[in-house]
């Protein structure tokens, strides 16, 4: 993967964004802020775009300085930054000039001004006094609008989350989400830590995308070392990322035909996520694929004799996905229930950088494995799903055509491994080194950046996964709906709560 990094000045950075994204059609793909001042005595901002026919990513470097500490916001024109402004105000105490929004994000009201904790003076251990702020929604006026308070708890086992519909009659017309009710502070815990215990927490950021997460940060030390992995463990990877794309697609499927009082369609698709875990207990001994992935490579030998076995239960989920695929699509009344509802448009899509699954049912024709090679990839080659409704049947068509891709992904790679070592010698990381690590999660676009301190341990790990860009997206394919289509809306994206609030 290709990087170009450009400085860029704060008059310019406005109409340089704006350019690179309307004009030359790049997408940002993160922007995040490194504490430098004990270096040089100021910040510095990150503006990562993906140029994805070159497969090549550029980075505009942004230095703020701690006084006034404010930056020019770009949001008015380039949408998707907004939160990550937001964020930016939040954790570091840097004001986006000029945002359009600029209310808190990660901190509620609980939180006291002026404390911003990933400044690096900021100690670890310090608990900041309670504080008591207003914190308004978003307020939709005219007559006949209600609003209608939705969590942050919630009836079912899921992580809290604060749902603001505003509804006209049935329609809703606006819905706000506040999320970082699991906020966890992971960045600022990774501050100082070996790159080892980084690794730790990368698989510990959300459950269900416990190896892409791994992966990511896997590949970003292993840039920053120059080290190749060796080829048996690039095809290993391939096995387990697809493994995880599979019983979470999988998942989401059941929770779409529960969400519509589907029985049959919710069991079937149960089961096969039940022998998707087999294979993962066969293989690893953890439906969460966790302690599977190390910086050089694969901890052990995960699949050595096991690909017979292997082979056997693909082609059994295989057949039976092809015969509950073919059910659920002859159901008239399941199919008129996900048929234009929670439609994102494709121009909302690429706005926001909404990527994976939810992106590419809306026309968005990006996947990291095919424009941005990484593990076995290159060598396999990936077919992306083709769907433009950005409805909850095409999000759901798109996962059942991933399912299928995922399964022929595990089979190629078993059948593709060289013998051979599976984990390359990896040596203290060099100091002040920095790089990224891009892969496709199951929910899309996933990237890691490390940056390693004088000794070689970590001195900035930003993540951002995909969820990140998404939520905003969901906000807007639930407009027009009645709120009772939210909960199936929802299950079509199924966004991760601890994904995003880290």
């Amino acid at each position: 993967m290709k990087e170009i990094r450009r400085s860029v000045a704060p008059d310019d950075l406005p109409d340089v964004a704006t350019r690179l994204v309307r004009e030359q059609g790049l997408s940002l793909a993160a922007l995040f802020a490194i504490d430098e001042r004990s270096a040089n005595g100021r910040y510095l901002l990150r503006y990562v775009f993906t140029d994805r026919a070159a497969g090549s990513l550029l980075t505009l470097e942004l230095p703020v300085a701690h006084d006034p500490g404010t930056f020019p916001s770009i949001a008015a024109t380039v949408h998707a930054a907004a939160l990550y402004e937001r964020e930016i105000q939040d954790l570091f105490g840097l004001s986006p000039v000029a945002h359009p929004d600029a209310r808190r994000l990660v901190h509620h009201g609980n939180w006291p001004d002026g404390e911003f904790p990933l400044r690096r003076d900021f100690p670890l251990g310090r608990k900041p006094p309670r504080a008591a702020l207003e914190q308004p929604f978003r307020r939709v006026e005219g007559e006949g609008v209600f609003e209608i308070a939705v969590g942050p708890v919630h009836a079912g086992i899921i992580e809290p989350g604060h749902f603001r519909f505003s509804v006209a009659g049935e329609p809703v017309v606006n819905l706000e989400a506040r999320l970082y009710y699991v906020h966890r502070g992971i960045e600022k815990l990774c501050e100082g830590e070996t790159p080892e215990r980084v690794l730790f927490f990368s698989e510990r950021i959300s459950g269900d995308e416990t190896f892409a997460n791994s992966l990511a940060y896997c590949e970003a030390a292993e840039r920053i070392a120059g080290i190749e992995v060796p080829a048996r463990a690039r095809y290993g990877r391939v096995l387990f990322a697809e493994l995880e794309r599979l019983t979470s697609h999988l998942g989401d499927l059941a929770g779409i035909c529960l969400d519509t009082a589907y029985g049959f369609g919710a069991f079937q698709f149960r089961m096969m996520r039940g022998w998707a875990y087999l294979m993962a207990d066969e293989l690893c001994g953890m439906r969460f694929l966790r302690s599977v992935d190390r910086i050089g490579g694969l901890r052990r030998d995960f699949a050595a004799g096991k690909a017979d076995s292997l082979h056997g239960q693909i082609a059994r989920i295989r057949a039976e996905l092809g015969d509950t695929s073919a059910l659920i699509h002859a159901n008239n009344l399941f199919i008129d229930r996900v048929e234009t509802t929670g439609v994102l448009s494709a121009e909302a899509a690429a706005d926001l950088n909404v990527t994976g699954p939810g992106g590419r049912a809306s026309g968005v024709r990006y996947d990291v494995r095919r424009d941005f090679p990484y593990a076995a990839y290159g060598e396999l080659g990936v077919r992306v799903s083709e769907h433009n409704n950005g409805d909850v049947n095409c999000r759901m068509n798109v996962k059942i055509d991933e399912c299928l891709a995922s399964l022929d992904l595990m089979d190629q790679a078993l059948d593709a491994m060289p013998d051979g070592p599976v984990l390359a010698a990896v040596g203290p990381l060099p100091p002040h080194r920095g790089a990224f690590g891009l892969v496709e999660s199951p929910r899309g676009e996933n990237l890691h950046w490390l940056e390693t301190d004088a000794d070689g341990n970590v001195a900035r790990y930003k993540v951002r996964t995909p969820s990140f860009c998404a939520w905003p997206a969901l906000c807007l394919a639930v407009q027009g709906n009645v709120v009772p289509d939210f909960p199936l809306i929802n299950k079509s994206f199924n966004l991760s709560y601890a994904g995003n609030d880290l």
